[in-house]
């Protein structure tokens, strides 16, 4: 397993909370946003149906959306407004958690234009027909514009929409205008700037959100809460009483339907670049002065200057790579990675990778953090392991041995949303015995409240104008040039092959990840 501290544990001591009272449902039209209009450009594609429309449509069951909005989806496949909503509520129907009674309500707020990328006329149609919009539905010229596109797109649209106007806020009848761009952000440091570049043309910096949906997780948003308003963990979150950390982002499935994207990107552009350096900058970061957007950016941007370079000449010390061969998961066998549809046959895209990084400051100075991700692992798994430093002295030695078992505390971020706190007690027998016992709080105990999932939350940010869950040019760009020089060494050296190291379907990556930690 990739995280065995979990060991050893016979004895559970569950916490309590004292439920103060869940808000009422109506806390989340308390400072709607204006009124917008938001424009989804690549609409027909999988994001809309699976994750934009049905997080809009459970905000707007929550009563969450502003007064008056729009939505208009744009694409290049040619449909009616009728035949758009139809599109959407076949694939919605699929999932019997959403309550569909207010579907055909939702959905007369719904339009439909078709476009041609590389076409200008085409984006003078929809800017007039988004003027039109405005004006009879009272949205007044605000825009949320959603890039639901391949990032090869982002640049031609982005220049499309400046030609026609849409990008301008405050002129003419426009109100504000801001962009939200998917991962990945460039491909490395270079493609990242130039990709930049071309939207800073367009774009201010305050119009731009870069979407890192594990931002917007309940539990990952709950890590700074948990460090920083209680005085019991900040003074030993630490080099002096922290032995490593690690973080993990297992997942069981495999690239199902996503391989073309999947065989230009592998693990470490889908997840180290954005989703675990989210992860380790709120692990690691130090408190800000003020809990807002920018105050909190600037923290986790010296957590990414921070990041000691990769020791190119020696990196089997710190970098793991594999890839899964055929399997069993949950009891069903699943094929190779190279067998998957649409991958080349003697693929060498990593699958797995889990790396030793360090961070040079004065609060991390040599503590390991181990950053671990794959596809086709033995779980689903995403969770922070604080491992704590052993006791400096065993009074305890002549009865019970050298050995006893240090803390260890587990942020828990999907699908145990819980945190956990590992320690030793007496074992209740006549001998002089310990055992270790955990306490354990669930992050939903005694609340009933709502609660917005991922992508929910980031759209209302959007609209709020919050910037605290999205990405900063900076901090991309610190990260690109953080990995930009393994992905170089890994694609280009002579042995690029050796290094990947092939791992069964159903286990939990190959030994050598396990060989990386025991080499502290």
């Amino acid at each position: 397993m990739l995280n065995d501290d979990h060991d050893g544990v016979d004895t559970i001591a569950t916490t309590t909370t004292t439920d103060l009272g869940s808000p009422p449902e109506s806390y989340l039209t308390e400072g709607l946003s204006d009124p917008c209009t938001i424009l989804i450009v690549g609409a027909s594609g999988d994001l809309t149906s699976r994750k934009l429309m049905p997080a809009l449509y459970n905000l707007f069951l929550k009563d969450a959306l502003p007064d008056p909005f729009r939505i208009v989806g744009c694409s290049r496949t040619e449909l009616t407004d009728q035949s758009f909503r139809d599109r959407l509520k076949t694939f919605i129907s699929n999932n019997a958690e959403i309550d569909l009674s207010e579907w055909e309500r939702f959905a007369s707020f719904i339009q439909y234009h078709p476009i041609q990328y590389d076409q200008r006329s085409s984006f003078v149609e929809l800017a007039g027909r988004l003027k039109e919009l405005d004006e009879k539905s009272g949205t007044g010229g605000n825009r949320i514009i959603y890039f639901a596109i391949p990032p090869t797109l982002y640049k031609p649209t982005a220049r499309m929409l400046g030609s026609v106007g849409l990008a301008a806020e405050g002129e003419n009848g426009n109100g504000w205008s801001r962009i939200v761009v998917e991962k990945p952000f460039g491909r490395n440091l270079e493609t990242a700037m130039v990709l930049d570049q071309s939207l800073h043309k367009i774009f201010k910096e305050h119009q731009i959100f870069r979407i890192d949906h594990y931002l917007a997780k309940e539990t990952v948003q709950n890590i700074l809460m948990f460090r920083f308003a209680n005085a019991i963990f900040e003074p030993i979150w630490n080099r002096r009483y922290i032995d490593h950390v690690s973080i993990t982002a297992a997942e069981t499935l495999g690239v199902e339907n996503r391989a073309g994207y999947y065989e230009q990107s592998g693990v470490l552009r889908d997840m180290f670049q954005n989703h675990m350096m989210q992860l380790l900058a709120s692990t690691a970061m130090e408190p800000p002065s003020q809990f807002e957007a920018d105050m909190v950016r600037d923290e986790k941007v010296k957590v990414f200057r921070s990041l000691r370079p990769f020791p190119l000449e020696n990196l089997k010390d710190t970098l793991v790579l594999g890839q899964y061969t055929a399997g069993t998961i949950n009891g069903n066998r699943v094929p190779a990675y190279r067998d998957e549809p649409g991958v080349q046959k003697e693929s060498l895209t990593p699958t797995f990778a889990s790396m030793k990084v360090f961070l040079d400051n004065w609060r991390w100075q040599g503590v390991p953090f181990y950053l671990t991700s794959g596809k086709r692992l033995g779980k689903k798994l995403t969770e922070i392991s604080i491992q704590f430093k052993k006791i400096p002295h065993s009074m305890f030695r002549q009865t019970l041995g050298e050995n006893v078992t240090a803390n260890l505390l587990i942020l828990g971020i999907y699908p145990d949303e819980e945190i956990t706190l590992t320690f030793q007690t007496k074992s209740p027998d006549p001998r002089v015995s310990l055992r270790s016992v955990t306490m354990d709080f669930l992050y939903n105990q005694n609340y009933t409240g709502p609660v917005l999932d991922a992508y929910e939350k980031v759209l209302l940010d959007c609209m709020l104008g919050d910037h605290m869950l999205f990405w900063r040019k900076d901090a991309v760009e610190l990260c690109w040039g953080f990995l930009t020089p393994i992905l170089m060494e890994c694609e280009t050296c002579g042995n690029r092959e050796d290094r990947l190291l092939p791992y069964e379907a159903g286990s939990w990556g190959p030994e050598a990840a396990q060989a990386l930690r025991m080499n502290q």
